[in-house]
């Protein structure tokens, strides 16, 4: 079978689904691969490198994908790209299939298998696939180094013979994956660092990492998330006092990273325009979902925003900005997924649709979308 690596088409999006690395063991399931030519160049990774692990290079994207049984790709092909890709054939990437309905019909109509990376289950089987959470600790990781960078003072206390800088304050609001490696970052640098969840599990993992955890703490908060780890939704009595002692808290903040996030909806606000307004001059708000509509009503994808004396970053793809380690977990968690999906003995594809990794990833079948409750 032939794994086609096309190069990515999406406006700043630098990353490659497969590194000589992951091609050599795409090898080993005793796959042929062809890489377009420059596909890797945004993640520094020659095509000799390619080369010298197996992979053949096509001159453009239409050869590249032309004869492919499966077609790797960060972001998923969109348009005349769909065309290029034969019927029957695999796809396996980000697809989007919350706001992209139309490129997923386009898939569907085209005779396509779909596989949305984003959509894998959240089991331990499928941990080595997780490219949600493979990218996150990176965007949480670079958040705090581009709010540092543009952050106007240290981050760390310095004792000098000139006097002693006090160490920044940085609040990081949600506590996921991005999250807890943007607390870890952040106290690595020497700020002090707090943090906020709606599930109350996640405070002995701030305070593990040695950051404090901001939260109403009555029984209702202590009750407030299901068996399975979900957030339960709360009352209006208990939402306005956690927004007053957030409102409290960001006061004292030099920066704040929003992390939160639902799929499928619009991101919720966690910091409105009058806590910002509150907010010191010079602080710095790092919002990761500005690219959902955003965790402040004033964030904009990809912009720097300037408002009542704070900035707002807004980026859309850190991972992005660190594309050869992001490209090289991406790769990573795609090799594991199709050795689930591919025989190691024949080297044939073998999807088997009762595996709730393979059913729930999937957005096209049988030429047409999976219907998803």
């Amino acid at each position: 079978m032939r794994v086609a690596i096309p190069k990515e088409t999406r406006p700043g999006e630098t990353r490659v689904a497969a590194t000589p690395e992951s091609i050599k063991k795409l090898k080993g399931l005793g796959l042929d691969i062809v890489v377009q030519a420059g596909a890797g160049a945004g993640a520094k990774i020659a095509d000799a490198d390619y080369l010298a692990a197996g992979a053949t290079i096509a001159p453009d994207a239409a050869s590249a994908v032309r004869d492919a049984d499966i077609v790797l790709m960060v972001r998923g092909p969109q348009g005349p790209e769909i065309a290029n890709i034969r019927r029957g054939a695999v796809v396996a990437a980000l697809l989007s299939p919350h706001t992209e309905q139309d490129n997923i019909n386009a898939l569907a109509s085209a005779g396509i298998t779909a596989f949305a990376m984003e959509l894998l289950p959240r089991i331990s089987r499928a941990q080595s696939m997780d490219v949600l959470s493979s990218q996150a600790n990176l965007a949480g990781y670079k958040a705090v180094v581009d709010a540092a960078a543009t952050f106007g003072r240290a981050m760390p206390m310095m004792m000098t013979a000139a006097g002693t800088i006090a160490p920044a304050r940085v609040l990081v609001m949600g506590v996921g994956v991005a999250g807890l490696q943007a607390i870890a970052t952040a106290k690595r640098m020497g700020a002090i660092v707090s943090a906020t969840d709606v599930r109350p599990a996640t405070k002995e993992q701030v305070e593990s990492l040695g950051g404090t955890f901001v939260a109403v703490m009555d029984e209702e908060f202590k009750n407030a998330q299901t068996a399975a780890g979900y957030a339960k939704p709360m009352s209006p009595e208990y939402q306005a006092k956690q927004a007053a002692l957030t409102a409290e808290t960001i006061k004292k903040q030099d920066i704040v990273i929003t992390t939160a996030l639902i799929p499928g909806r619009k991101a919720p606000i966690l910091v409105t325009e009058e806590m910002i307004k509150t907010m010191k001059p010079g602080s710095v708000i790092m919002d990761l979902a500005a690219g959902a509509g955003g965790n402040t009503p004033l964030s904009k994808p990809d912009e720097v925003v300037e408002a009542h004396g704070v900035t707002i970053l807004g980026p859309t793809n850190l991972p992005g900005a660190l594309a050869v380690d992001a490209s090289s977990l991406y790769a990573r968690n795609l090799f594991n997924f199709l050795s689930l999906i591919v025989d190691k003995k024949t080297g044939a594809l073998a999807l088997d649709w009762n595996d709730e990794i393979v059913k729930g990833s999937a957005v096209t079948k049988d030429g047409a979308p999976v219907a998803r409750s």
